[in-house]
């Protein structure tokens, strides 16, 4: 495995000050960018392994604390393991951080860590990679649709309400899309029923967008997460599969 380094930074937006992890391998060269959206659970130590995974394969990765208006990482006291006990009174105490992060904000946030990412000598030219997980997917989504000249590649795991019936719904930019994108679902997920799996999948088709979208059978909502009660290891390892497969199809 190619040694990695990791670090806390800060990125200056028109909000604030965003607080990020960023891992890149450890040799000093630029390698293609990759912006990590986050889970609802936020920055924290499972998703900077995650991070530290993708930048071992070759990518320099920006993971930003989105919900950065609220507070800087971690968000609120979270435990070692989050169980499904303890999960509601989590989810719960998100709430207002989760609300405060607007699709418009969250799209000048996306410009600002692209930029970032560009502007940094440790990625290499040209657009960039972008994956997500829970609403983090969402959150690639939207910023595929928004940027689309600035984004080659895109993917999602268990991503949450992709495709409703809100007149903001992120599937709807899917006619601006130029990239090639992934979705990996969860069949055992509320937050992603199967008819907006089917709409989301009409209106990657419709666009002409060059997609495969799969349901992952038995994995539920955040099967990515070992630090949660809803992780999948054999889902785990088909999304770094399917991942990776695009990300280096798309940067050899």
């Amino acid at each position: 495995m190619t040694s990695v380094h990791g670090s806390l930074v800060d990125i200056p937006t028109p909000d604030g000050t965003a607080d990020a992890y960023l891992a890149h391998p450890d040799d000093g060269a630029p390698h293609p960018a990759v912006l990590f959206y986050m889970d609802g659970f936020g920055l924290r130590p499972h998703l900077k392994s995650m991070a530290d995974r993708l930048a071992a394969a070759g990518y320099t990765v920006l993971v930003p604390n989105v919900f950065y208006r609220y507070s800087p990482a971690p968000v609120v006291d979270l435990p070692d393991f989050i169980n499904p006990a303890e999960r509601p009174e989590i989810i719960q105490a998100l709430r207002p951080a989760a609300e405060a992060l607007t699709p418009e904000a969250a799209m000048r946030d996306a410009a600002v860590y692209l930029d970032w990412l560009s502007e940094s000598a440790l990625t290499t030219d040209g657009p960039a990679g972008v994956t997500g997980y829970c609403m983090g997917a969402g959150l690639a989504l939207r910023t595929v649709g928004t940027y689309p000249d600035r984004i080659a590649a895109a993917a999602g795991f268990h991503g949450a309400y992709l495709a409703t019936e809100a007149p903001n719904s992120p599937h709807l930019l899917a006619e601006h899309i130029t990239a090639e994108v992934y979705f990996g679902h969860a069949d055992q997920d509320s937050t992603n029923p199967a008819e907006q799996i089917d709409r989301l999948e009409k209106a990657l088709t419709e666009a002409g967008v060059r997609h495969r979208t799969e349901t992952y059978e038995g994995a539920h909502h955040g099967f990515t997460q070992a630090d949660t009660a809803m992780y999948g290891a054999e889902a785990t390892e088909r999304h770094w599969e399917a991942l990776l497969d695009l990300l280096n199809r798309t940067f050899p």
